[in-house]
């Protein structure tokens, strides 16, 4: 069953490590499939705090949405996206 992980970034704290993580978080789906479905794209925030931007990427199981997470690959931008930003992040299993 599908699984999709969420980011939602709250806060901007620092562009340039933002831009640091987006150049190199393209090589990190090699060997993983995953299909980018939303990223930043125009939102209206209906209930909740606001948020700046949202992605959405799919991926066939939640053991293989872990398994993107986990990778070295994608650990080893990581620290970027913590520094240039407030997140959110989840993972939900499809229906």
């Amino acid at each position: 069953m599908s699984a999709y992980l969420v980011f939602a970034r709250e806060k901007t704290i620092d562009e340039a490590e933002l831009k640091l993580y987006w150049d190199k978080i393209r090589a990190t789906f090699e060997g993983h499939q995953v299909k980018v479905l939303v990223n930043y794209g125009r939102l209206e925030v209906l209930e909740g705090d606001p948020v700046e931007g949202i992605v959405i990427a799919e991926f066939p199981n939640l053991e293989a949405a872990r398994a993107w997470y986990e990778s070295p690959a994608y650990q080893a931008i990581r620290h970027h996206r913590l520094k240039g930003a407030i997140y959110s992040g989840l993972v939900v299993q499809g229906v």
